[in-house]
């Protein structure tokens, strides 16, 4: 596989794997992966999420407002 990025990026991604002690090559391939795992990741809570609606397991907008309410006061006590 070919990837090709325009000079300005190239320019950056040198720079960035120079910081971090790297290759650009190393740091692209690095990124790309982080990029399907979150990709993938997301795709699956969004799959979970469409199952639950389609059990009926949903929330209402009230309900989720005494959640958020609740955890944000036991986060300020702490």
């Amino acid at each position: 596989m070919e990837l090709n990025l325009s000079p300005e990026l190239q320019t950056r991604l040198t720079r960035l794997a120079a910081h971090r002690g790297s290759d650009p090559e190393t740091l692209a391939r690095e990124a790309v992966e982080r990029f399907v795992d979150y990709d993938e990741w997301f795709a699956g809570e969004v799959e979970k999420g469409l199952a639950s609606i389609e059990r009926g397991a949903t929330l209402s907008h009230e309900d989720v407002g005494a959640r958020l309410e609740a955890l944000l006061e036991k986060h300020s006590r702490s």
